[in-house]
């Protein structure tokens, strides 16, 4: 099986790119729209400035796994292999992404485009939405307990159908709470 330790990939074309593992890797500037990621194993990589979106994440495997500017429209990480899983994403486009029904503990989105993900049943524990926009994202039966909402913006959470016990918003989120109720809240 193919391994890869300690390199930098930079806009490599895609046949460069064998199923296999790796470990340590940089990936720059690559698009890898519509790949097929399934079967591979990525720990602790980088990926900047590429191009994800409608990638086939089916049981690949992302631990320590940090995307810094990337592109990443229209991904089903639910089809990604759960164990291991973690993620970190600053200033990245996940718009129309799907994370249904995952156990995400912990994951950081900083000033990141959520706009009309599924959380679904998403276990979103301790995870931290830093100046990130949520418009349209669907957080339904989602736990959130302990996530930290103090930047986030646009975002609607029905505190009936989601966990938030110690959850952190601002005042400035109240209305993405109190949505529901039709109410007008003015400083």
């Amino acid at each position: 099986m193919f391994l890869a330790e300690d390199k930098t990939f930079e806009k490599s074309e895609l046949n460069a790119f064998e199923k296999g593992e790796y470990f340590n890797c940089q990936f720059r500037e690559i698009d890898f729209s519509s790949f097929n990621f399934s079967g591979f194993k990525f720990v602790e990589c980088e990926f900047h400035e590429c191009n994800l979106s409608l990638v086939n994440p089916n049981n690949a495997f992302f631990q320590n796994v940090h995307f810094v500017s990337c592109k990443m429209l229209g991904i089903h990480f639910e089809y990604a292999n759960p164990f291991g899983l973690e993620l970190t994403f600053e200033n990245c486009v996940l718009n129309h992404a799907s994370f249904y029904q995952m156990k995400m503990k912990g994951i950081i989105f900083q000033k990141c485009h959520l706009q009309e993900v599924d959380f679904t049943e998403t276990e979103l524990i301790n995870t931290s939405f830093l100046d990130t926009d949520l418009k349209n994202a669907i957080f339904d039966r989602s736990n959130l307990e302990n996530a930290d909402f103090r930047s986030a913006f646009n975002f609607i959470i029905d505190p009936d159908k989601n966990k938030i016990k110690k959850a952190k918003f601002s005042i400035s989120g109240l209305p993405g709470l109190l949505n529901k109720y039709g109410i007008q809240i003015s400083n």
